[in-house]
């Protein structure tokens, strides 16, 4: 019986080379056409696991957690400053498909700082940020506006404490006024006050009060009210 022979299969050079060509795990740091380098683990030809990227453009500074080519898990992102050419920290925090999401401490070049919650690069769940004026506001966030409930406390000790929306007070709130020792309890409409109360707030201890107390507000029983009202109506109709 003749006994047939396969030509054995030979594997192009070329896809050889390719298959060598491919990074994977622990490499060196690697160019890029356009300058950029990046020194970590790869997986696929993809940067993947631990590994620091630098930006030629800009000499801004990843260092972190990568999946699959992008920016996800827990890093931090440094710039270089224009004058003194020191790298300043900008984000240190979680990361999700190449942008800010999760739990997160973002510092801005103008000395604000936010430390919270982000989702796809926004400010969105809770978060307190402090303002270059000195005020404080925590709570919660939708699409990098407060946005639900949550407190203003301004630089002089006044603080909002209520409802907001697209960044403006909306809803029912209460405006406390500790150095004239007020409260203002209302609704606010897009950052006004429609409609409430002025009362005294621990007057005792304001560091500047009105000269003269606002006057309690009587509160009627509405069935005691109601039944004035009845005798007043019968003896107009007697």
């Amino acid at each position: 019986m003749p006994v047939i022979k396969h030509p054995r299969f030979i594997e192009p050079l070329c896809h050889e080379w390719d298959r060598k060509a491919q990074k994977c795990g622990l490499r060196h740091t690697v160019y890029a056409v356009n300058g950029d380098q990046y020194t970590g683990e790869w997986q696929d030809n993809l940067k993947h696991g631990k590994g620091t990227q630098i930006w030629k453009s800009t000499g801004a500074i990843y260092s972190g957690d990568w999946k699959f080519g992008m920016r996800d898990g827990y890093g931090s992102y440094s710039v270089p400053d224009p004058e003194t050419k020191e790298y300043k920290k900008m984000y240190t925090g979680w990361w999700e498909k190449d942008r800010r999401g999760g739990r997160g401490v973002y510092f801005y070049s103008n000395g604000e700082q936010y430390d919270g919650e982000w989702r796809k690069g926004l400010r969105s769940g809770w978060g307190k940020m402090h303002y270059k004026d000195g005020s404080v506001y925590e709570g919660q966030w939708l699409k990098d506006k407060p946005n639900g409930q949550g407190v203003l406390r301004l630089a002089n000790g006044n603080r909002y404490e209520g409802g907001w929306k697209n960044g403006k007070k909306h809803g029912s709130g209460k405006y406390f006024y500790p150095d004239k020792g007020q409260l203002l309890e209302g609704t606010w409409v897009a950052d006004i006050p429609k409609c409430g109360a002025l009362v005294d707030f621990e007057r005792e201890n304001a560091a500047a009060p009105t000269e003269f107390p606002l006057p309690e507000i009587e509160l009627h029983d509405p069935a005691a009210v109601l039944e004035e009202a009845r005798a007043m109506f019968d003896d107009n109709h007697n």
